[in-house]
């Protein structure tokens, strides 16, 4: 799986990257066919805490799923479109064994 991240507005370390790495890759668990992701790091420019957003677009045939969530930290972001995305992904599942 091809796994490309931009970082907007800023310059991820290492941790960061390894950590959104690691967790995309557990959804090959979900789904075997998923062919690549781009990720997206921003940090908004605004007065509240919550201004670190992720989001993720998964190639899939057919398909692409995609998710796009707000918080404080990269990692909580990243931790809840990679379950939002592995929700989607078993929906996927589901219709195609229709």
């Amino acid at each position: 799986m091809n796994i490309k991240i931009h970082s907007i507005h800023f310059d991820a370390d290492e941790k960061l990257l390894g950590f959104i790495d690691q967790k995309i890759k557990k959804l090959l668990q979900f789904y075997d066919d998923i062919i690549g992701a781009e990720v997206f790091l921003r940090l908004e420019k605004v007065q509240d805490m919550e201004n670190k957003i992720v989001e993720i677009k998964l190639f899939i045939p057919g398909n692409d799923v995609f998710a796009k969530k707000q918080s404080k930290t990269f990692e909580e972001s990243a931790d809840d479109c990679v379950e939002a995305l592995r929700k989607q992904l078993n929906k996927h599942k589901e219709k195609i064994r229709k």
